[in-house]
């Protein structure tokens, strides 16, 4: 039996409405569609019908239609080929703001039979807004001078509407030598913006500058957005308010209730009067579209909350806070205010101090307990349990005794000299997520104990001292350094061991130092309990020691070198004549031949015993000289007929101190007249206590001669010089037993060029001296010798031996003989 056409027709639809609920079923029962916004009137979002499962005309037949939700969609039906299409402008930041994705969720209604369907159609983001800048122009009023290179300026970012990478933007600044931008991230949608200066500025050169920055988003084209910056150069108010920190990290629950205190920023300023006095302000705050969210007390720097907090909304707040002083220009300092918003857990730690053990000695072991503390938390669960550590790690340290109890205890050695006091931080922290923390700080002072001995500042002390110095007066003054505080540090002092030995002079033998010197027991001053006396003391070494006043003391050494500086306090000196009396004399000048030799010393040392001599009578052109620093007195020139028989002459030696002293000896020389005058008185002092001396006599005249009787006189001379040298070599070789023999007579010996015949033994200081002795010198001396063998005493004149004055008569010839020639 067949089935009619309409029947047929209606199992058709029947079916195909069927398929598209099945369809519609599986596919979640919503339809997507994606456009992006800004998109034209009429662009085809998508195929509705046709996704629905509408044949042609079907979609107007059944009347498929939008369904208004309160606001308007922007996207209608189209009602002869069922496509979704735009209807008004679509505005993806005016639909859903910075929310992503942004979704538009409709209802379509399709009549005979009425069912409903959800659309969702999701408006994308084109990168149509540019970033924007809270204002045109900012200004910004930076002193000369006194802002130094490297301060920092913050400033406002640039907001994009846009989201994603739209929405990413960076920073450019116009070409400055002046300043330069320093762009940090705190995270991907967040930067803080710096105006660096980088190099000084001055008024006098550029009052103003003008820069601008630009903000470029990441969309593309990329769009931009400037500021122009303007920066005033001023001058005076050298000092600007300094914050305590230049960041401030605070943290706040998010369920924290309006009027809460954010934190408390403080500042200083150095300046006096009213450029001291300053006032706080919010001048940026990231993000933007929160600042109502904060206030600030412009007097005392609390920031307190205005509006509610959100950790789904904005986890991290960065606040610039200002102060700027009241001067003309006025001056601003800037700091950072970090506020993290915590997620619940709004209990922190809390750390008590149930017992304290101060000051702690510095010679305590280690393992010493310093404080007992309690540790709490009201939170239960992992944010009730708390973990504990100190700052800083050493030289304490926390020992956990049982729950919520803990021991400070000591780890390391202490010492007091080094570190006095302890500040040390007890930190909480819990277990929440976020932690909350919280801290006690203890102030651990250090007892001293006597472990220092006093060391003096040198091992060894060099001191000079000058002699005949005032009793009581202060030679030096010591000093010794012991670390360690009060009695421990109290430092005496103590001559402890030395001394010397005292001069030949004073016969008597060693003194302790202790005799020379004192020392001050508190002030370590050095005096002298005498005169010192460089003759009986050139050097005193002794030892200083410095004691503290600790239990048990102890004590430190130096050694002190007392040299005694020689004064002239001595005048010379005269010596007795030596055990041999004068030498022989050269008689072969008629000046400069050494009559005596006078000897002084002076018991003072260096410069001040240098001595000189002076012939201070007679002054003038007299016959005499001294040596200056020899002391021989010698001829200055030939004796006359008119120097007198008798010369005294006084002699003054000096020493070179300052000032100089001096002694004074009296020398009395007898002149006689001619060689045989001067046998005569040798022959008639024999045995006397002092000799005289004399020369020869005077050569012959001026008479003239010829050559014959000079060829006559030369072999007659060497005649006799050659019976002389017989003579003269038979004595040599005679024998010679009584050489040692007590001293003889007086005897007259001649003294000339060609040598001198005889010793003395015997001291004289009484001279005689022949007038007009040319170049010869006569002088007493007392032979200890007698005559050659083989000559009697006829073979001297006056006890002296013929063959001496032969000689003498022999050099008197041959000198004749070359003058005339």
């Amino acid at each position: 039996m067949g089935v009619c056409g309409p029947t047929r027709l209606r199992w058709g639809h029947v079916v195909r409405v069927l398929v598209l609920q099945a369809a519609w079923a599986l596919g979640g029962g919503q339809v997507r569609y994606s456009v992006p916004e800004e998109a034209k009137g009429g662009t085809v979002v998508g195929r509705l019908a046709q996704d629905l499962g509408l044949e042609a005309g079907e979609a107007e037949a059944r009347r498929l239609r939008l369904v208004a939700q309160g606001r308007r969609a922007s996207v209608e039906v189209s009602g002869a080929s069922g496509a979704l299409v735009v209807s008004s402008r679509l505005d993806r930041e005016e639909l859903c703001g910075k929310s992503a994705p942004c979704a538009l969720r409709l209802e379509v209604l399709l009549e005979r039979p009425l069912r409903v369907f959800h659309v969702e159609v999701e408006v994308t983001d084109i990168n149509d807004n540019a970033p924007l800048f809270p204002a045109a122009t900012k200004n910004l009023s930076i002193a000369e001078l006194i802002t130094m290179p490297g301060s920092r300026f913050p400033l406002e970012g640039a907001s994009d509407a846009d989201i994603g990478a739209n929405a990413q933007l960076s920073y450019t600044l116009s070409p400055s030598e002046h300043f330069a931008l320093d762009v940090k991230s705190s995270d991907e949608n967040m930067k803080s913006l710096f105006l660096v200066l980088t190099k000084g500025l001055d008024r006098e050169s550029l009052a103003e500058h003008r820069l601008v920055l630009t903000a470029i988003d990441g969309g593309r084209p990329a769009l931009t957005g400037t500021v122009e910056l303007l920066v005033s150069v001023l001058d005076a108010n050298d000092n600007a308010p300094q914050f305590n920190q230049s960041v401030y990290k605070v943290r706040l629950p998010e369920n924290a209730t309006e009027g809460t205190l954010v934190t408390q920023v403080g500042a200083t300023d150095l300046d006096e009067g009213i450029n001291h006095e300053f006032s706080f302000s919010i001048v940026s705050l990231v993000p933007a579209t929160k600042r109502d969210v904060f206030s600030i007390d412009a007097q005392t720097g609390e920031i307190r909350l205005r509006g509610p907090l959100d950790f789904e909304e904005v986890r991290l707040y960065e606040l610039q806070i200002a102060a700027r002083d009241m001067g003309v220009p006025p001056l601003s300092g800037h700091c950072s205010v970090m506020l993290e918003v915590l997620d619940v857990n709004d209990n922190a730690p809390e750390v008590w101090v149930t017992s304290l053990s101060v000051p702690v000695p510095e010679d305590a072991s280690v393992g010493t307990v310093v404080a007992l503390l309690s540790v709490s938390d009201r939170d239960s669960g992992a944010n009730g349990r708390v973990r504990c550590a100190v700052w800083p790690p050493a030289p304490f340290g926390l020992v956990a005794t049982f729950a919520g109890s803990y021991s400070l205890v000591l780890r390391e050695a202490l010492d007091r000299e080094r570190v006095s006091e302890y500040e040390v931080e007890v930190r909480a922290e819990d277990g929440g997520a976020p932690p909350l923390r919280a801290s006690r700080g203890l102030r651990v002072p250090v007892s001293d104990v006597n472990d220092n001995a006093p060391a003096f500042a040198q091992a060894v002390y060099t001191v000079l001292a000058r002699e005949n110095n005032a009793a009581g007066a202060e030679l030096a003054r010591l000093w010794a350094r012991d670390p360690d505080e009060a009695g421990n540090g109290r430092v005496s002092y103590s001559v402890a061991e030395g001394g010397a030995g005292s001069g030949a002079g004073s016969g008597s033998g060693w003194r302790p130092a202790s005799s020379y010197v004192s020392v001050d027991a508190e002030s370590g001053r050095l005096w002298a309990l005498r005169p010192l006396d460089y003759e009986e003391l050139q050097v005193l070494q002794f030892e200083v020691r410095a004691v503290d006043a600790g239990e048990p003391p102890l004590c430190g050494n130096a050694t002190v070198q007392l040299f005694v500086v020689d004064e002239n306090d001595n005048a010379p000196a005269l010596l007795p004549p030596a055990g041999g009396g004068p030498g022989p004399w050269a008689a072969g000048e008629a000046s400069a031949s050494v009559v005596a030799k006078i000897r002084a010393v002076d018991a003072d040392s260096g410069y001040n015993a240098w001595l000189r001599y002076e012939l201070w009578e007679p002054r003038g052109k007299g016959p005499f000289r001294v040596g200056l620093y020899s002391g021989e007195v010698s001829t200055a020139r030939a004796l006359e007929e008119a120097d007198g028989p008798r010369q005294r002459l006084l002699i003054v030696v000096r020493d070179h101190g300052e000032p100089s002293r001096s002694a004074t000896a009296t020398l009395s020389v007898s002149l006689v007249e001619g060689a045989e005058a001067a046998l005569s008185a040798a022959a008639a002092a024999a045995g006397a206590s002092s000799s005289g001396a004399g020369v020869r006599p005077e050569e012959g005249g001026a008479a003239a001669a010829t050559n014959v009787w000079l060829v006559v006189a030369i072999c007659a001379v060497s005649s006799l010089f050659l019976l002389a040298v017989v003579l003269y070599g038979a004595s040599r070789w005679a024998p010679r037993a009584a050489v040692l023999a007590g001293p003889g007579p007086a005897t007259l010996v001649c003294a000339s060029e060609v040598g001198s015949w005889s010793y003395s033994q015997r001291q004289s200081r009484s001279l005689c001296v022949a007038d007009g002795a040319g170049k010869s010198d006569l002088m007493v001396f007392s032979p200890n010798c007698p005559p050659p063998p083989g000559l009697g005493p006829s073979s001297c004149v006056a006890g002296v031996p013929e063959y001496l004055l032969m000689n003498v008569f022999l050099v008197f010839l041959v000198k004749m003989w070359l003058w005339k020639g």
